[in-house]
Parts: structure tokens; sequence; C-alpha cells
């Protein structure tokens, strides 16, 4: 399978190329004060497993903090006449998400508002007793991702554009991770993690999704009993509501998106709705906020954004268990450490149930002054974000994807499907600050 064409890399490489030109893509150090030895301040539990009362995905097995995997449930499907392994996220409607002991998303009921491609119509098998007395139908899928291109990230002179880029997985044609059963209105988030029978190559992931650290496939149920298949999830470290959270990354709208993510090309979300639309009608989509030129430093407490996942992160090694560099230095902060708008453990019920695994980026650039004088700082907290890009701009500004250059501040036209799993410390319930007049649309 072409997975990109030449034009269409060297576009997004001028693009990239055009964003370090614009900034100079250099990040201050910091400080690395003793706290940031263990990862720094704010980063949470950081081994055993996570309790599952700090989970929001309570279908998930266990969090192994020091392996940095969720292991979720596995499911069987097929598509295209293979059979696929996929996972459950998210639903559309609360009682099943209760009953599923996934998160619930009302607004992935607006999934597909102007394009039907971001979801696909799927249908379930209907077994005999004979055939099934006790366990899962098996799935139809439209289409499934394909996992067999080879994942690049060369990192650039500053790490940071990166110099060569190409996703490790992309959707083949009517693949969508947002599926709605025939005869049924809600809608879930079920991304397809692996294909094949096995075995499953969760090193180089051939068959499975980057972020595949293991699979087990159970064999035949005992008599009364249910022997459960599962896969760990390389999972990703970021902050809402001033606490650090960890969430599931498995599917992005554009390629470079996806190669940092370690997740599925899937070009359809980015059509999903709508491009600026949280919390206004039809949107199916939350606001999550990035940076591309925080700090960096593998013991620096402030460090965050683009250029620090790359510098830092390992970000172009592929990620297996075995791989412990990259384990340990995400274990100690090296991700992007993104932070997130609604969270489903918010007081606020309006806040709670404005949560969505389908996040629209809306990506901070830090001017030259904030970096020159360290100002580039870590930010856990939705509100002090839009706050910041209202009142100084001086130091934060949004970037045009066009150009690289700084932009008004908001939505850049990048989705990326995340289902958060849990909370590392205490849970989110309310923002840190007041939004300042004009920043966010009320109510609030």
């Amino acid at each position: 399978m072409k997975v990109l064409s030449r034009r269409t890399l060297l576009g997004a490489a001028a693009v990239l190329i055009a964003v370090g030109a614009a900034v100079g893509v250099r990040a201050a150090g910091g400080s690395e004060s003793a706290a940031a030895a263990v990862g720094g301040p704010g980063l949470g539990q950081l081994s055993g497993l996570l309790p599952r009362n700090h989970l929001t995905e309570e279908s998930a097995i266990q969090v192994n903090l020091s392996k940095e995997t969720a292991r979720l449930p596995l499911y069987k499907g097929r598509a295209d006449g293979q059979t696929v392994w996929y996972v459950l996220l998210d639903a559309s409607d609360s009682g099943v998400a209760h009953d599923l002991g996934v998160n619930y998303a009302p607004k992935l009921g607006n999934i597909g508002i102007g394009c039907p491609q971001c979801v696909q119509t799927v249908t379930l098998d209907s077994p005999t007793p004979d055939q099934n007395r006790f366990g899962q139908a098996v799935v139809n899928f439209q289409g499934a991702p394909d996992f067999s291109p080879t994942r690049i990230a060369t990192p650039g002179p500053g790490g940071f554009p990166l110099s060569r880029f190409q996703p490790g997985a992309v959707a083949r044609p009517g693949y969508s991770p947002f599926i709605r059963i025939a005869g049924s209105s809600t809608v879930y988030s079920a991304p397809i993690v692996a294909t094949g029978d096995g075995p499953f190559d969760v090193v180089h992931h051939t068959n499975t999704g980057d972020r595949v650290l293991g699979i087990h496939i159970a064999g035949k149920s005992a008599p009364g009993r249910f022997a459960e298949s599962w896969v760990d999830l390389l999972f990703v470290k970021g902050f809402d509501a001033g606490q650090p959270i960890v969430y599931i990354s498995t599917d992005a709208g554009q390629p470079l998106s996806a190669v940092l993510e370690r997740s599925t090309y899937v070009p359809a979300l980015d059509r999903a709705a709508y491009n600026g639309g949280d919390d206004f009608l039809g949107s199916a989509r939350e606001r999550l906020f990035g940076f591309i030129n925080g700090q960096t430093g593998s013991k620096n407490p402030q460090s965050q954004g683009f250029v620090h996942l790359v510098k830092d992160g390992h970000a172009s090694e592929d990620a297996s268990a075995g791989n412990t560099g990259l384990i340990n230095a995400l274990r100690h902060g090296g991700d992007l450490l993104n932070v997130f708008g609604d969270f489903p453990t918010f007081k606020d019920p309006r806040h709670a149930q404005a949560y969505s695994p389908l996040w629209d980026a809306q990506l901070g650039l830090w001017t030259p002054k904030a970096v020159r004088e360290g100002l580039n700082r870590r930010q856990i907290d939705e509100v002090r974000v839009f706050n910041l890009a209202a009142t100084r701009p001086d130091l934060l500004t949004g970037v045009d994807p066009a150009t690289g250059k700084p932009a008004p501040y908001g939505s850049v036209g990048v989705d990326i499907n995340c289902a958060v799993i849990g909370f590392t410390a205490k849970p989110p319930t309310a923002n840190l600050a007041q939004p300042a007049p004009g920043s966010q649309f009320p109510p609030r």
C-alpha cells in the first residue's frame, strides 16, 4: 500500500521547517532540581499499579505505571476477510457506557455530522447457543488499519521539526475507529489494534498498532467461565485541571500527528464536526492544548511539547516492552504532556459530560521573548492556557500550519482520538482559574 505521496511528505516537511524557522526551535533548558530526579513535580504516581478508584476506564484490567501500559479487554472482529482485534473505550449512551465500563462521551453522537466516513456501521454475528454459551459476538467491520508500514520519525537538527516521518499504521478504505452497530444509534470508540490470528509483532508492529506492547489471546473457555483476551497498550501522560492524567492515543487525522502519537492515520477524522467547535451546537470534539517549543530536559520539571518529546522521549524508536530506555523516559515525563479540556470526573456535569475522546488540537507557539526569558513553562490547566493566550500574546500565540508563523490562538484542524484512562494523583474536578473576559464561550 502506498502510504503517503512524495508531494504530501515534502509539503508537510516544508511546513515543519517553517515552524522551526518561525521560533528558532530553541528550547530553554530550565533548572534541574532534586525533585525533578523522580520525574518532576506534578506527574503523580510513577510506579506500581494504578488504584482502581483512579480509573475512568473502569473496564481496564490494570494500569501498570512501572511498565507504562494499560491492559484492556481485547475483542475479536472481522474485516476484509481477516481476523481483527479491537478495544472498547467510549460510548455515546450513558447506560451502555456504564454497563461496559467505558467512558461516557455523549458528543460522539455527533460524529457523523457532515462526515459519514467518520463513523462506520458494523454488524454483529448472531451465534447459536452451541456456538456461544457465554461471550462476545464477533463484530464485522467495513475496514481495518494497515499496520505493515514502517513508522519513521527521524529527528531534525534541533529534534523537532522532524526531518522525515511516516505513519506506522494507515486506515484502509471504510475504516474509522468510531462505530455504530446496524440498528442502534449508540456510537462507540472501538479502535482496531491488531490484525490476523498471530503470532503478533509487538516489537516492530508489522501487524499491531505502534502502542501495542503485549497481546494475550485466550483459549476456549471452560464451562461456566469466561477466558478473557487482553492487550497491553503504551499509555500517554498529560494534564487536566492541574492534575496528571493518563490516556490512550489510537488514531489521528494527519500523518505527522499519527507519527508523534504512535497511532493510526485516519484521514476522515479531520473532517469530524468540527474545527473550533468545542461546546457549540453539533460538535463531536473537545479541546486539547499542545505546545510546539516548550522547555526540554529529561530532568527538567518545566519540560513539555513537541521538541521535548523528540529530544527526551525517544520518539524515533519503536515502542516495545523491552525498550526500557523509552519506557523509563516516558515514565519520568518524556511525553508531549498535553493539556486536556473537559474530563469525566469534573464536579460540574456540564463539563464532565462535555468530554469527548476526539480532541481538537489547539497548538501554542511560545514567542522568542518567552523562550529567551524561560517563560515557556509547563502548562497544566485549560483555562490558564486560554487566559495566557488571550492576555499575553507577547508570550504565547497560535501557529498557522500553512506557514509555521504565529497566528491567532485556536483550532489548527488536527484531530486525535485519545480516550482518557485515569488520573495518577487526585481526580480533576474543576479548572484552576476563572476565564478571562472574552476568552471562551459562555456558559462557564
